[in-house]
């Protein structure tokens, strides 16, 4: 049992691996024993540049070339993936165009923009792996949301510009049914895949707005927002032997938000 949580000798794929969250995910999975690919943007910084076992990739999620690249690195470096973690999006929700983000304003580009760069990104970067995991068998892990089991409450956010668009939601709601379904269809790989539905976790720039913040707060019922350093228990349990019989499973991580 002293074992159960050892990531050693573990080829972790993290994507979106320098965010709020994906930092903390990648020092916890760094932390036991995995050598861990952090995939990012080629302009985002880590909080974990120099640790021996973390090895930095830039690429530009929305194309395709350079998405493929992250797993050929990979399979020509290791031959094989053990944990995959998709924690990256790209698109937001305006499509780039400064849109309003109210429903009624979102146009097409912007709709399939959104979808794509969470929902669709997380189905291709699944697909990929599978060839680097159907052999040993792996766990995938992908990151859902709170708004994609509850709405957002639209009196909470006003015009603090952090209001969540639609197309967040609904694809996030997406990755827990991929979720259920890829668990059921790559089980007879030995291929586990789970999802993490976290709660507010906001950022330095979200906790600069004290009212907004305590806003969030009174949303869960322990009366605070996350740390995301509260992330790594969960990110470490379906990474690990620990929950070798959990797949197509949603671990909540939000302070009871979506429990009432």
């Amino acid at each position: 049992m002293n074992n159960i949580f050892d990531l050693s000798g573990k080829v972790v794929l993290v994507m979106g691996g320098s965010g709020n969250l994906g930092t903390a995910e990648v020092d916890a999975l760094a932390d036991f024993g995995a050598t861990v690919f952090s995939v990012h943007l080629q302009d985002e910084q880590s909080d974990n540049e120099t640790r021996a076992n973390v090895i930095h990739i830039s690429a530009d999620f929305s194309d395709s070339a350079q998405h493929s690249a992250v797993f050929e690195r990979i399979a020509k470096e290791y031959g094989r993936i053990d944990v995959l973690i998709n924690n990256a999006a790209y698109g937001g929700g305006s499509g780039g165009k400064g849109l309003n983000l109210e429903i009624e304003n979102f146009d097409d580009e912007a709709w399939e923009m959104g979808m794509e760069g969470n929902l669709g990104l997380t189905f291709r970067s699944i697909r990929a792996a599978i060839p680097l995991m159907k052999e040993k068998g792996g766990s995938i892990i992908n990151i859902a949301s709170m708004y994609g089991v509850v709405s957002p409450d639209p009196s909470i956010y006003g015009d603090t510009g952090n209001n969540s668009p639609v197309t967040y939601g609904v694809s996030k709601a997406g990755v827990l049914q991929l979720t259920r379904y890829a668990g059921a269809h790559l089980a007879k790989l030995g291929i586990r895949v789970n999802a993490i539905t976290p709660g507010p976790f906001p950022n330095e720039k979200t906790l600069a707005n004290a009212e907004f913040a305590q806003k969030l707060a009174d949303k869960t019922m322990l009366k605070r927002v996350g740390q995301r350093g509260e992330i790594k228990g969960a990110i470490v349990l379906l990474a690990s032997d620990a929950s070798s019989f959990m797949t197509g499973s949603n671990v909540t991580v939000d302070g009871g938000w979506t429990a009432w």
